[in-house]
């Protein structure tokens, strides 16, 4: 009986965003950060682990009916730095982006210090510097605490 390798046959998408190339194993903290979570009723595909040239390994999110949009690429940067963004309109690539480390990142994680002031009741909004984007060392503006980015919580 001969085996035959099979490939994984997924939908294409009508309108919405592909994010391809993330770090393998990194799809679900993606999606958690983005707040992609399908109670909106949009089709969302994952694949994770998916065999890749590139980097051995991949993970892949399709989400109809949804565009990235800055801050959400701010993100991906942070969780997978290798992410390329594709925005899909009448089933036709229309965009290509990469992602790409901003110097600053506003509104998206919270400080780490409970004594920061962006944790207090002033309702200030976090901005996190890049000090070290090979590194992806984060500092804050306001308490200049360094950040450990596998830790930062989402706003």
């Amino acid at each position: 009986m001969l085996m035959q390798e099979s490939e994984l046959i997924v939908r294409r998408i009508r309108d919405g965003t592909v994010i391809d190339h993330i770090d393998a194993g990194r799809g679900l903290q993606v999606l958690d950060a983005l707040g992609v979570d399908g109670l909106d009723g949009s089709l969302i595909t994952v694949a994770l682990n998916v065999p890749s040239g590139k980097f051995k390994k991949k993970d892949i999110i399709k989400v109809e009916n949804m565009f990235l949009q800055g801050d959400d690429t701010n993100k991906l940067a942070i969780i997978a730095p290798s992410a390329t963004v594709n925005i899909i309109k009448n089933y036709k690539l229309v965009e290509k982006r990469r992602v790409s480390l901003p110097n600053e990142i506003g509104r998206i994680f919270r400080c780490s210090n409970p004594g920061c002031i962006t944790n207090s009741r002033e309702h200030i909004e976090s901005v996190m510097d890049v000090v070290d984007r090979e590194g992806v060392i984060l500092k804050c503006r306001y308490c200049r605490r360094t950040l450990d980015v596998s830790q930062l919580e989402y706003n």
